[in-house]
């Protein structure tokens, strides 16, 4: 049975290990079929995406992923030059994306909008980042990479550095590294920690440290997942200048991180990994934004397949 099936992806919290492990196993035999085994998954399948907020990576890995399994994609990529314009309703919009696809994507910058629209949409729902909540299918790629990269999860020492409060794929991993028995380091400026509010489910399965420095931890981290510093979220740039640039890796901090030890961003990357890090063994953030193609592709070849594929 395939408990995927037309199911919404609205929040990393419905899922626990034993899914995240069959995801994974998909995301495995996805990544092994020939291009023409894959492009039969979804063949003549439409996915819809509808996005409220600037993006790139995400918007064009889905898009990437419908069309690796035979599908294809239409969607709002710039509100501007949509009938939100002229006043029609987040509701209304769904209602309309739903009658021209088999799936719909939403980012939008409102909490709460993609389990909204979930409730009105006739066809399955993911969220792809819904205001400061949650970004899913992100912590899915960002679970992916890390078993694929260190053979394992439980057990593996992680420190999560940059912005906290803001970046929503922060919640997201925290929530699903709370399926597995793992020692995580919370390492942000003062001003931008961990909401303490948006964590209190998180608390009663995962275990943290909280620091502002970050010298304290890395000689001992396996995986180092660092967060920009989300500018756009800050209600005073003031604000935002006082922090930026809290946390560069460049090679003199390599040098003191174990030789194995991973780097995982979910990107955009401004300044908090140098450039000179990209071709070292250890940096695996272009990786990870592949494995996000592989892993989405999985997760609509799921939903839209009653018998799996």
């Amino acid at each position: 049975m395939n408990e995927f099936y037309n199911k919404d992806i609205i929040s990393i919290k419905d899922y626990n290990k034993d899914q995240f492990e069959k995801i994974f196993d998909y995301t495995q035999k996805i990544m092994n079929l020939d291009p023409s085994s894959r492009r039969e998954i979804c063949k003549g399948k439409t996915l819809s995406y509808l996005f409220y907020e600037p993006s790139t990576r995400t918007r064009l890995s889905f898009e990437s992923a419908m069309a690796s399994i035979g599908g294809n994609s239409l969607g709002i990529s710039d509100i501007s030059s949509s009938s939100t314009q002229k006043g029609e309703s987040l509701a209304d919009t769904v209602k309309i994306m739903s009658i021209y696809s088999d799936i719909l994507v939403l980012r939008h910058p409102l909490d709460g909008s993609s389990r909204f629209a979930s409730e009105i949409s006739t066809k399955p729902v993911i969220n792809a980042g819904s205001g400061t909540e949650e970004h899913p299918t992100q912590a899915i790629q960002d679970l992916f990479t890390i078993k694929k990269e260190k053979k394992k999860i439980d057990g593996l020492k992680i420190g999560i550095i940059g912005d906290l409060k803001y970046g929503r794929t922060v919640y997201s991993l925290l929530s699903g590294l709370g399926n597995y028995d793992v020692n995580v380091h919370l390492i942000s400026p003062e001003s931008l920690r961990i909401r303490s509010d948006s964590i209190y489910e998180i608390r009663k399965k995962l275990s943290f440290t909280e620091s502002t420095n970050l010298e304290d931890y890395i000689e001992d981290l396996d995986v180092i997942y660092v967060t920009r510093i989300q500018k756009e979220r800050f209600p005073d740039e003031e604000e935002y200048l006082k922090v930026k640039g809290s946390y560069v890796i460049g090679l003199d901090l390599l040098k003191k991180m174990k030789d194995d030890a991973i780097i995982l961003h979910p990107l955009p990357r401004l300044d908090e990994i140098s450039n000179d890090i990209d071709k070292t063994k250890n940096a695996k953030y272009f990786q990870q934004a592949e494995n996000g193609k592989h892993t989405r592709a999985a997760l609509l070849g799921l939903i839209l397949n009653e018998n799996g594929f």
